[in-house]
C-alpha cells in the first residue's frame, strides 16, 4: 500500500510539471492533462475501496446500525472527493468563481445528505430521554 503511494505521488507530481510546462503554451491542453491525471487516480483509489466497504460493512453490522448508514458515509466521502478535484481543476483554469460555487454546492450536497443521520440521532436521543 505504501509503495503504490508513491507511485502515485511520483506520478503526480510528475504530471504537474508537464502540465506547468505546458501551460506556458496550450492552457486548454495542461488542463486536459490535469484532468486526466485526476480521474486515473481516482480509478486506482476507486479500485481499493472493495475491502474498506466490506470492513465498515462489518463493523456496521457490529455496532448494529444499518446498511444504509455505509452507503450514506461512501456518497459524502464521494462528494468531498468529486468537490475537491472540482475546485482545484477550476482554480488551475483561473475560474476561481466557479470552484467557490462547486464548493458551495457539495456543503449543500452534504448537509442534505446528513439529514437522515441527523435524524436518526436525535430519535436515539428522544428514546434516551
Amino acid at each position: 500500500m505504501v509503495e503504490n503511494c508513491f507511485q502515485v505521488a511520483v506520478f503526480c507530481i510528475c504530471a504537474a510539471v508537464v502540465a506547468v510546462l505546458l501551460r506556458q503554451y496550450c492552457r486548454e491542453q495542461s488542463l486536459l492533462l490535469t484532468i486526466f491525471v485526476s480521474c486515473a487516480v481516482i480509478v486506482g483509489a476507486a479500485e481499493m475501496l472493495g475491502s474498506v466497504i466490506s470492513e465498515l460493512g462489518e463493523l456496521f453490522a457490529a455496532a448494529g446500525l444499518d446498511e444504509g448508514y455505509t452507503a450514506l458515509i461512501f456518497k459524502s466521502a464521494a462528494i468531498c472527493i468529486v468537490t475537491d478535484i472540482t475546485r482545484n481543476i477550476c482554480i488551475d483554469s483561473g475560474e476561481s468563481e466557479m470552484a467557490a460555487a462547486a464548493v458551495l454546492w457539495g456543503k449543500m450536497a452534504l448537509t442534505y445528505m446528513s439529514m437522515p443521520l441527523l435524524r436518526a440521532v436525535v430519535d436515539m436521543i428522544k428514546e434516551v430521554l
